[in-house]
């Protein structure tokens, strides 16, 4: 497959500081893009009576395309986004009703990008992350963290993942 490249995003804004972020790492690494925003994904259900939301059909496209799986979430309240939380709470659906897709997940590679108003975020913000990567059967590469400055000088935008 070549180590194809996808960055999620999962913002509240399409246009906010984080997308303007993965705008340009998304040249720079040669990596597709994906806005939560444009999906309709629905919370984790116990019953999977929500099976016919985007979920599903989404996950089987990214990982059929893709080997490096790059989530990317503004900081709200000291964790992820919602809608990325949402998204990552639906990998249960993997687990528990799509197990063959979940295998798929199997060897994939992870990273994060985190942005926010502040220089550096505490290591235990990449924790779900980490640990669901590792759950997961997959390899968590690291994670990069932007404040919002960062976005306004390009030379510290500087190749991920290289």
């Amino acid at each position: 497959m070549g180590n194809r490249k996808v960055i999620i995003v999962g913002s509240s804004r399409s246009n906010g500081n984080t997308s303007k972020i993965v705008d340009k790492i998304s040249l720079q690494i040669n990596a597709d893009v994906i806005d939560l925003r444009d999906y309709s994904i629905s919370y984790y259900d116990y019953e999977s009576q929500n099976v016919t939301d985007d979920f599903l059909p989404l996950i089987k496209s990214i990982l059929e395309k893709y080997d490096t799986l790059i989530f990317a979430t503004p900081v709200y309240w000291y964790t992820m986004s919602g809608i990325m939380k949402v998204f990552f709470d639906r990998f249960s659906d993997l687990i528990r009703i799509e197990k063959e897709t979940g295998r798929k997940l199997r060897g994939k590679n992870m990273f994060v990008i985190s942005n926010s108003d502040e220089d550096k975020l505490d290591y235990d913000f990449y924790l779900p992350f980490r640990l669901s990567a590792d759950y997961l059967g997959m390899t968590y590469l690291g994670e990069k963290h932007f404040s919002y400055q960062t976005i306004k000088d390009q030379e510290h935008i500087n190749s991920i993942l290289s």
